[in-house]
């Protein structure tokens, strides 16, 4: 990645990676290719997306690097470029987890709180 000045900072490489990952169908069809390799007619069918959206939001993915796409006879397999994807996703999960389990604590202390 590089600008009219050089590199980008990285604090803005990443920022650039979460933008990409802040769309429901791609986090969903991220999830649906830690399985391994899906052609798009799963795809469609396990996300329920158009086949418009579904070729726009894939596109998204390819340039960003995450995902990567080989032909198999007139299939198109669509994987993740790197397992780290995976390991993203499980990371986001557990952050997920502590989150609610932290706001669960503080909503079950709130109700139990006297005015």
């Amino acid at each position: 990645m590089s600008g009219a000045g050089g590199t980008v900072p990285l604090y803005q490489a990443k920022a650039e990676l979460f933008r990409t990952l802040g769309h429901p169908v791609r986090i969903r069809v991220l999830e649906l290719l830690q399985d391994g390799p899906r052609p798009v007619r799963e795809l469609l069918v396990d996300t329920g997306v158009e086949a418009s959206n579904m070729s726009q939001q894939l596109a998204v993915l390819r340039r960003s690097g995450l995902v990567s796409s080989s032909r198999r006879g007139s299939t198109v397999l669509y994987t993740l470029a790197t397992p780290d994807v995976a390991d993203l996703l499980r990371s986001a999960r557990q952050i997920l987890a502590a989150v609610l389990t932290g706001q669960d604590e503080l909503l079950t202390e709130l109700r139990s709180a006297s005015d």
